[in-house]
């Protein structure tokens, strides 16, 4: 599915970056400085990783560590998946959702020229979100524990009562109240 808008026409043009050997307090502080998630890690113009809240969080705080004191580059993603500034921005929708990511760095060959994440495509198509949720949900499904009615439950056939405790009286469903009744 295209959409008429090009990676190039969506991305963050100036996305905050830093050199591998930034510590992780320095970068939490820019993300929160910048109101950002991510940022990117370059080397004299080249890219060389991706850092985010999450990977600082699982990485290292989730695990029982203090990031302060540790560089950036040993714990950014060094395996950056990226994307071209004329590609669609539904191809790289459906690449975030399948690799479970919320920003690609854009190439103009080698050079990195921006960033493009989740919130700028959303921002400029909203109505892709639908195909955001489809995967959550169907990640999510196998999660979640499935309702099963208790054999003892359900609504009075006489009251119209919900009860937890419904039992059959003379082929009706009844509550115990209205099965004291009868």
């Amino acid at each position: 599915m295209k959409t008429g808008y090009r990676v190039g026409d969506a991305m963050t043009k100036r996305p905050v970056f830093v050199a591998p050997g930034t510590l992780l307090e320095e970068c939490a502080r820019l993300m929160a400085e910048h109101h950002v998630g991510s940022l990117i890690i370059k080397d004299d113009g080249a890219l060389l990783g991706v850092i985010t809240e999450q990977d600082i969080i699982r990485k290292v705080v989730a695990k029982g560590g203090n990031p302060v004191g540790k560089k950036v580059e040993g714990y950014m993603v060094k395996k950056v998946v990226t994307i071209s500034p004329e590609a669609d921005i539904y191809e790289a929708l459906v690449k975030m959702r399948d690799l479970n990511i919320r920003q690609l760095p854009v190439l103009h060959g080698k050079d990195l020229i921006g960033l493009l994440t989740l919130k700028d495509i959303l921002k400029i198509e909203p109505s892709l979100f639908d195909l955001l949720v489809e995967r959550f949900e169907l990640r999510e499904e196998k999660e979640k524990p499935i309702y099963q009615p208790s054999e003892k439950e359900g609504i009075c056939e006489q009251c119209g009562a919900y009860t937890k405790e419904i039992v059959e009286v003379e082929g009706s469903l009844l509550c115990e109240s209205c099965a004291k009744n009868v």
